[in-house]
């Protein structure tokens, strides 16, 4: 899926970006991984803390004391910050519970919230796994899920 992502940016003269927390980078090496992806990416960060988010991305504080880090409103506004700190033509964020610890019955393990941002159009979106996964197996479905949702975007922008 990172090639065929690869392909479209390149035709099209995009550039992308990624903000990750749950996903904790493996989203940007997938990207990464594909040989001359240097032309197509334009920065990619984990902002793990709400400290981070907040400072590097500018998710507003009542947003992350009303919503939680793990909340579409997060998401969104992880992505948006991402824009404006970088100009990236696409902006992609991930935010979630990878597990085994720290879910709740409001927001179990499993749960990732992501958002797919440019100028123009945006979509945030759930991903709902089952609380058992392995946390590595998680985040390699939470990327899967990204991936393909990325492509699916980038075929009508």
């Amino acid at each position: 899926m990172e090639e065929k992502i690869g392909e479209i940016l390149r035709e099209k003269g995009l550039r992308i970006a990624t903000t990750e927390s749950c996903t904790g980078g493996l989203l940007s090496s997938k990207l990464t991984d594909v040989s001359g992806s240097s032309e197509y990416i334009h920065l990619n960060l984990v902002t793990y803390s709400n400290e981070a988010k907040h400072k590097m991305l500018g998710v507003k504080l009542e947003t992350l004391e009303k919503f939680g880090a793990v909340s579409e409103e997060c998401a969104f506004e992880m992505a948006c910050g991402l824009n404006n700190l970088t100009g990236a033509d696409i902006c992609v964020s991930t935010t979630g519970i990878a597990g085994p610890a720290g879910g709740s019955k409001e927001k179990p393990v499993g749960l990732m919230y992501a958002s797919i941002y440019t100028k123009d159009k945006s979509e945030t979106f759930k991903v709902l796994l089952p609380p058992e996964t392995p946390r590595i197996a998680m985040k390699e479905e939470f990327v899967k899920a990204v991936l393909e949702k990325v492509y699916t975007f980038l075929l009508f922008v």
